[in-house]
């Protein structure tokens, strides 16, 4: 059977009309109140994807969202940000109602601003839907501040400085937003350490079973599905933590192994390389090398 193939929503035009909304103030970018979306004007919902940058802020549940394979339920002051072509679907929609703001703009937006060479550091834009921001009542109102002044820029007529302003703004928010996250990151410490602590076992069996020799060095990807979390959301709660990326985190791992092995095993060079997954000895030997500033011999000879 055919898989089908996503509707894809190339502008926020586009997405007013889909929402039976007027047009939009400027065509790169709007702040939508969800109070005003209805999901019953089009069966695309049900299998979508679209072509800009969206940050919501809603508080209820109109429908049920899927985001990715994650089914997704919207709860008091949470956020959501995700960037061009993710897949999401909505289905069994109602009419309950709901408050808050959805924000939506192009790439091009930001194209000529420094933002738009730095947005690709905002590690969230690509965390899964149960990795969400949950604010506080104050988080929430600085944001839904933030949104309601964007909002109300938009509503001008459109003059020189008018995209100035809207990305400062836009600047401004995502800043405050890493800083949400920071603040979550800390206040949910105990779970995270608890992540952590899985982390670890699922390296430490990773290793100690060789999966090396038949799936390679452990990468941030396999270890996040392993997890099941996102990539991004594993590097930065890694890097809260513990200072490192998710990658620098593997590696630490796999240089300790390879220490048990240089000193409790009459393995070669080689043959540890390959079981821990590399495909070439001379790898092995540079990160080695690189970590702790021996080679994989002189750190064995070192306890002759």
């Amino acid at each position: 059977m055919k898989k089908s193939v996503p509707h894809k929503i190339k502008s926020i035009s586009e997405l007013h009309q889909l929402f039976a909304l007027p047009k939009p103030d400027h065509p790169l970018v709007s702040v939508i109140d969800f109070a005003l979306l209805s999901y019953k004007h089009s069966d695309i919902w049900k299998h979508f994807t679209n072509d800009f940058y969206c940050i919501t802020l809603k508080k209820g549940i109109n429908g049920k969202f899927k985001y990715g394979q994650r089914d997704y339920d919207f709860d008091e002051g949470m956020m959501t940000l995700t960037k061009p072509d993710q897949v999401f679907s909505v289905t069994q929609t109602n009419d309950n109602p709901v408050t808050g703001f959805m924000l939506v703009f192009k790439p091009d937006l930001i194209r000529n601003y420094p933002l738009g060479k730095t947005i690709h550091n905002y590690g969230f834009f690509s965390y899964s839907t149960a990795e969400a921001l949950h604010l506080s009542d104050k988080e929430d109102l600085i944001i839904s501040g933030l949104l309601k002044q964007m909002q109300d820029e938009l509503k001008n007529n459109i003059d020189h400085y008018s995209q100035d302003l809207i990305v400062s703004h836009l600047d401004l928010l995502l800043n405050y937003i890493n800083r949400f996250y920071g603040r979550q990151f800390i206040t949910r410490k105990t779970s995270n350490h608890d992540l952590l602590s899985r982390i670890d076992q699922t390296l430490m069996d990773y290793f100690d079973h060789e999966n090396g020799v038949l799936k390679g060095v452990p990468t941030v990807q396999y270890l996040a599905q392993e997890l099941n979390i996102s990539s991004n959301y594993l590097s930065d709660l890694l890097r809260s933590i513990t200072g490192m990326s998710a990658q620098q985190y593997i590696q630490n791992h796999l240089i300790e192994k390879s220490k048990q092995l240089l000193a409790g095993s009459s393995l070669s060079v080689n043959e540890i390389a390959y079981s821990l997954g590399f495909e070439y000895a001379q790898s092995f030997s540079k990160l080695f090398k690189k970590k702790t500033n021996l080679t994989p011999l002189q750190f064995r000879q070192s306890f002759n």
